[in-house]
């Protein structure tokens, strides 16, 4: 984890990730702080998003509608996410068994160095 100064536009956008409800778009995020009456750049938004990704106090999903993003619910710990394709809303999980990941690597001649699992659902709000 690396350290950043923390600047009042990071602190705007890491306000903003905390009162959005699940992973949003870097466009969502800007919409709320703009909403807000707080004047800041989109490009500014995406640049802290993602600062906020690398020191791991946001958690960042590919998704069909582009990255998006989430104020980090367990800063520091690897974890897996559940999450509606149609909110948003995500949930962090447990894989059944990840030694699974190692031992389906190693039979095709693979050492892991890191994985990601995301798990894509309806919740029951939007069902």
């Amino acid at each position: 984890m690396s350290t950043q100064r923390v600047t009042a536009k990071r602190g705007i956008v890491q306000d903003a990730l905390h009162r959005a409800d699940g992973f949003v778009s870097a466009a969502r995020v800007h919409d709320l702080i703009t909403t807000a009456g707080t004047r800041i750049g989109l490009a500014t938004v995406y640049r802290q998003l993602n600062a906020l990704a690398e020191t791991g106090e946001a958690d960042t999903v590919a998704h069909p509608s582009g990255q998006l993003f989430r104020a980090c619910t367990a800063p520091g710990e690897h974890h897996h996410h559940l999450i509606c394709e149609d909110c948003g809303t995500a949930a962090d999980v447990e894989p059944p068994d990840e030694s699974w990941i190692d031992q389906t690597a190693a039979d095709h001649g693979f050492v892991v160095t890191r994985h990601v699992m995301e798990v894509y659902g309806v919740c029951a709000a939007c069902r």
